[in-house]
């Protein structure tokens, strides 16, 4: 018998091979390369420059995900609403309108600014692999219909406020670390009115409807309710690792609507002049113009007493908190509207009653008190030059008109 057919022999060879395999499986595990972690998503912050509407004079932004895994980046705007709900009026005018984030492609996204000539720049940020997942996966979650919705606030809460909290979360606090301690003196009334400059009417309303809220010095944190204060805090921020957080930059689109205004300024002499100026020519109207100037004071009086009532009402019934406590009220007294009647009897010809000489004393007396709180060290309100405008004249009017009364 040959040794090859020894039963001993095939044992023999069995076992070394019942050893070798368990090395073997091991040996092709470790030959195998290890199976590839996906790469981190890419974030970056996309600021778009202001439009033509109201609404887009601030400007507005949003994050973008460039995750590898995706055919294309996704920008997740938090700026959306429906003009179409239909408590939308209902809850603007209250101050308690519902905005909502949307994720959409980005070029999908840009469409709009690209057709009405909105600038688009891109901030691509220096996040670590693990910050660039958990904020992505964030988005993904706030995003889902039942998480889209919040509350909004033209100061406090909007579209950039949303995007610059979100990165705080992401770099565990840093963003806030380094702008809270800042300030450039700047307020939100200054803020506002230097963006709305460009159209009269949008500065006047603001200017009328803020109160004492805006007008606090604004931390460069709380600047970053702009999307372009904001842009311009993120180019400053440093890593842990004294790396810059931007690490590059990229303009997507060219702003062919006129530019942000960087700075505006309204001397208070101008208002003054002309408050003096109508004072004067109220003091100066003969007898011949006294029914041209009973027009010109009833018409005075109804706007004045209108949008009086609209401060009132904003400050009691809406959560526009922006608006409350306005000092404007005693300049623009919604017992304005009382002198009316008395306006049209000095329209005629004729002699309004002791009850509108009491009422024309009374809303005097109120633009004087105006004065008083410009000196206030707590919540001042910057509203002298509206007074430098507006109690020349009601002092005026309410001498002429007193002095016809009497006579």
């Amino acid at each position: 018998m040959r040794k090859s057919d020894s039963p001993f022999f095939f044992a023999l060879v069995l076992a070394v091979l019942w050893a070798c395999l368990p090395w073997q499986a091991r040996a092709q595990v470790q030959a195998q390369p290890a199976k590839a972690v996906a790469a981190p998503p890419r974030i970056g912050v996309i600021t778009m420059g202001p439009g033509d509407i109201f609404w887009e004079r601030f400007g507005h932004d949003a994050i973008v995900v460039a995750d590898p895994t995706l055919p294309s980046p996704i920008s997740y705007n938090f700026g959306y609403f429906d003009l179409e709900e239909s408590d939308f009026v209902t809850r603007f005018l209250k101050g308690s309108m519902r905005y909502r984030l949307m994720a959409l492609p980005l070029d999908e996204d840009l469409d709009y600014y690209r057709e009405v000539g909105r600038g688009a720049h891109l901030q691509w940020l220096n996040l670590s692999p693990e910050q660039a997942r958990t904020l992505a996966a964030a988005l993904r979650e706030n995003a889902k219909p039942e998480n889209a919705r919040y509350h909004y606030d033209y100061f406090t809460d909007n579209c950039a406020t949303r995007v610059r909290d979100a990165l705080d979360r992401a770099l565990g606090g840093l963003l806030k670390k380094q702008t809270e301690g800042r300030s450039s003196g700047d307020t939100y009334r200054s803020e506002a009115l230097r963006l709305a400059s460009p159209e009269p009417w949008m500065w006047v309303g603001f200017d009328l409807a803020l109160g004492p809220f805006a007008d606090r010095a604004l931390t460069r944190w709380q600047q970053g309710f702009l999307p372009r204060r904001l842009a311009d805090d993120l180019r400053r921020v440093k890593l842990a690792n004294g790396q810059a957080l931007v690490e590059d930059e990229v303009e997507l689109l060219p702003q062919r609507q006129a530019a942000e205004p960087m700075d505006y300024r309204d001397p208070f002499w101008r208002w003054l002049i002309l408050g003096s100026v109508l004072a004067a020519c109220v003091l100066a109207a003969g007898q011949r113009q006294e029914r041209v100037l009973a027009a010109a004071a009833g018409v005075f009086w109804f706007i004045g007493g209108l949008l009086g009532s609209v401060l009132l009402l904003g400050w009691a019934f809406t959560e526009h908190h922006a608006m409350w406590a306005n000092r404007n009220l005693l300049l623009l007294s919604p017992l304005s509207l009382l002198l009316l009647p008395g306006a049209w009897v000095l329209l005629r010809g004729r002699t309004p009653s002791t009850r509108f000489r009491i009422v024309l004393v009374i809303v005097a007396a109120l633009a004087v008190l105006a004065c008083l709180p410009l000196w206030l060290q707590v919540n001042p309100q910057r509203n002298g030059h509206w007074i430098a405008l507006l109690l020349p004249l009601h002092a005026a009017l309410a001498w002429r008109f007193s002095q016809r009364t009497n006579a």
